[in-house]
């Protein structure tokens, strides 16, 4: 099946929706999210601030094709798999981050129960009344701990995309809101049970490389990396062919473990092309992030990807990024750098600073990466 977007001349002339209502009337309401708009009565179409254009070559979306399906690993056999098994995972792992930069992992150990019951605290947390979520907003820095918020950089996109999202630091030191009820023991579980699962998984991916196992862990830190829960609610838009989710990115760190509520708006770039990733229950969507790929030295890429809308359902996604301590200088891995015929490809820069110099740049693109690409 073959879908293709399509953008407007009409789009410019999008009427602005009026924000002469109650909650953006309230001196605490710091920014007007994507929920208050969607749920006003008045919106009939989007205002003309978050109309997206398409680049023609990105107009082109497909769903995966049966002779170059979407990887999928079985997390169990790189550990009650027989050798022979686990040496085949573990190069499946490496073609999966080499030509698609991204996989479905299943048979892994974290609950089905626990990865649900993480989508209904996280669409609980974005049910709260606005005023008790702003008590999150406004917080800029990268390492703030807990920062709710709307599109991606709202004082500097040109453009505003259609969500709003809840960024948890939960790794060296455990953040959480206190509401909803449940929300800090669900997280806190959650995310021991995921930090276990991508530590792991670079292990493999480690092995993969012809490294050591531990190569990647010990190398950037892990015991006390950055690892974060980025949560997007993403609301049925009267005007999806105009509106996007998210731009087309990649992600800082080196591994992001995503999960949905069921409905689809996922899409991954392959071969020039964009594939539709379809929600699959009791399965993590690994994406190989931007830390992995300046490791790798450029052998693995990260996986450019956006989010796009429906006018009919709402999604949630979660994601964990698993990501190096922020003071780690990430540099490609000197085992796999050979001067003469495979010099480094990337300069070397804190991951704090990659952070800081994502904040401060427009998405779009591998635009941060390319400014460290040598």
């Amino acid at each position: 099946m073959i879908i293709t977007f399509f953008t407007s001349s009409m789009a410019s002339t999008a009427p602005d929706v009026s924000q002469d209502q109650e909650s953006i009337k309230n001196s605490s309401i710091k920014f007007r999210s994507v929920k208050t708009l969607a749920e006003s009565p008045e919106l009939t179409s989007i205002p003309s601030s978050y109309t997206f254009t398409t680049n023609p070559d990105d107009e082109l979306v497909t769903d995966p094709d049966d002779d170059d399906p979407i990887p999928v690993i079985d997390y169990s056999l790189l550990f009650s798999g027989t050798p022979d098994q686990r040496a085949k995972t573990i190069h499946d792992i490496g073609r999966a981050c080499e030509q698609w930069g991204f996989f479905m992992l299943i048979n892994h150990c974290v609950p089905k129960s626990l990865m649900e019951k993480m989508v209904d605290q996280v669409f609980a947390f974005f049910n709260l009344k606005e005023e008790e979520k702003q008590e999150y907003a406004g917080n800029k820095n990268v390492t703030d701990p807990i920062r709710y918020g709307t599109s991606f950089n709202a004082s500097m996109d040109k453009v505003k995309f259609w969500r709003d999202f809840i960024k948890i630091i939960v790794h060296p030191k455990f953040h959480s809101p206190d509401k909803p009820p449940g929300f800090r023991d669900t997280c806190a579980e959650y995310c021991r049970k995921t930090r276990k699962l991508g530590r792991e998984l670079l292990k493999g991916i480690s092995e993969s490389l012809g490294l050591e196992a531990d190569y990647i862990d010990r190398t950037m830190n892990l015991d006390h990396g950055l690892q974060m829960i980025a949560a997007n609610l993403y609301l049925p838009c009267p005007q999806p062919e105009l509106a996007m989710g998210m731009p087309p990115h990649s992600d800082h760190g080196l591994l992001n473990l995503l999960i949905q509520n069921g409905v689809c708006g996922l899409q991954v770039l392959h071969h020039n092309r964009w594939i539709n990733v379809t929600s699959t229950p009791n399965c993590f969507l690994v994406l190989v992030s931007d830390h992995l790929e300046i490791v790798s030295n450029g052998k693995y890429k990260s996986v450019l990807h956006r989010a796009v809308v429906s006018n009919k359902a709402t999604r949630i996604s979660v994601a964990t990024v698993i990501a190096p301590s922020m003071d780690t200088v990430v540099e490609p891995a000197s085992e796999l750098i050979d001067n003469e015929t495979n010099p480094a490809a990337y300069v070397g820069m804190t991951h704090k600073d990659y952070m800081e110099l994502q904040r401060t740049n427009h998405l779009y693109g591998k635009s941060v990466l390319n400014q460290v690409r040598i």
